[in-house]
């Protein structure tokens, strides 16, 4: 698995990827038209130079193969930010999504200086929170019935890890 920053060439697979109900239902803000997809990717690179937001592409290290989005957010006010990814349906249970969390929570408190990361997830959605806890965050909180989507209330699960937890992990093989 390799991280990369997006390019407008992925324009059409993250069209593809993101226009699936499953992925749709447990995320907040797919599908994507490529006009979405072309908009969402077109800022990445200045969000990264800015250090705002931090959007990789999860990708085959070999053939370049997208197999989904994972983004770090940044707070410099409160030294933290927020872990969000999603897996197209055909690469899920491969591990790609823990690999990437993992090499993401790395580059937060490595090389930005993070002293937290959070992530949050729909309780309909249970994967997620597995891959949360594969990379050491514990489940800090349940906002109930946080979230309408499809005219139903969500409930979103919080998890988060603090910089001097994420130590122990590095030695783990995931």
């Amino acid at each position: 698995m390799l991280l990369r920053l997006f390019n407008k060439m992925d324009v059409p697979e993250v069209t593809s990827l993101c226009n699936n109900y499953n992925i749709y239902k447990n995320t907040l803000y797919l599908p994507y038209s490529e006009e979405d997809a072309f908009n969402w990717i077109k800022n990445h690179l200045k969000n990264f130079n800015e250090d705002k937001n931090f959007e990789f592409a999860i990708t085959d290290k070999v053939t370049g193969k997208l197999y989904g989005a994972i983004a770090l957010s940044n707070e410099p006010k409160f030294n933290n930010g927020e872990l969000a990814y999603w897996i197209g349906e055909d690469y899920w249970g491969k591990g790609y999504g823990t690999e990437a969390a993992k090499a993401v929570l790395q580059f937060a408190f490595k090389e930005k200086g993070y002293h937290k990361v959070f992530a949050r997830y729909f309780h309909t959605n249970p994967a997620s929170g597995r891959i949360m806890e594969k990379i050491g965050m514990q489940q800090e909180g349940i906002l109930k019935e946080h979230i309408k989507k499809n005219g139903e209330y969500l409930d979103l699960i919080c998890f988060g890890i603090l910089k001097q937890e994420s130590s122990s992990l590095e030695k783990q093989e995931i």
